[in-house]
């Protein structure tokens, strides 16, 4: 099935069951529909947003949610959190272009910690994200992934470096005390 017609049947998912599909992402030529993020996975996204505006300047934003899109690569993804000029934004209808942002945020959930780690870290290269920054409250981990780049095995980010909680991690301009990250309780 082709881009246009998966995404206009994630359109009628959404449109059809709205909450329950609210975060829908499109890859490799499927459908996913996304849990509701828990209570924890949403307060880091906040303590991550709350960092990033007290560093960012001019018209940068950090926007948590929002859909990005790549037509050309059939990708469709609904990142925790962006970096990127709210003038720019602005001119966007609903999904973001991705070669506009810079830096894309995922806060590892749970039950689905592989898209985060597999799939995004093939998609967000493919589609020119500069900046790759993944939380793992799971294990207490990040990781910045940077400098895009075709690789041998396709698009891919040529500088990655991992950092425990409690770390001053370095992304791009900012930097975030990973320390006012909490972990996931054990189930």
């Amino acid at each position: 099935m082709d881009y246009a017609r998966l995404r206009a049947v994630a359109d009628e998912l959404m449109d059809q069951y709205g909450d329950l599909a609210q975060k829908i992402e499109i890859q490799g030529g499927v459908i996913t529909m996304m849990m509701s993020p828990s209570m924890p996975h949403e307060l880091n996204v906040l303590r991550l947003q709350r960092q990033l505006f007290r560093q960012i300047t001019g018209d940068l934003v950090a926007l948590a949610g929002g859909e990005i899109e790549d037509v050309g690569l059939g990708i469709l993804r609904r990142p925790d959190l962006i970096v990127a000029s709210e003038a720019v934004l602005e001119t966007f209808d609903d999904k973001a272009d991705p070669h506009v942002l810079l830096l894309v945020a995922e806060m590892v959930s749970p039950s689905n910690h592989p898209n985060d780690y597999v799939e995004k870290m093939q998609d967000y290269p493919a589609m020119g994200i500069p900046l790759y920054l993944l939380v793992d409250p799971r294990n207490g981990t990040l990781r910045v992934s940077s400098d895009p780049s075709d690789g041998p095995d396709g698009p891919r980010y040529r500088a990655t470096h991992d950092y425990v909680f409690g770390d001053q991690v370095k992304v791009g301009d900012w930097t975030i005390d990973s320390g006012e990250f909490k972990r996931y309780t054990p189930r």
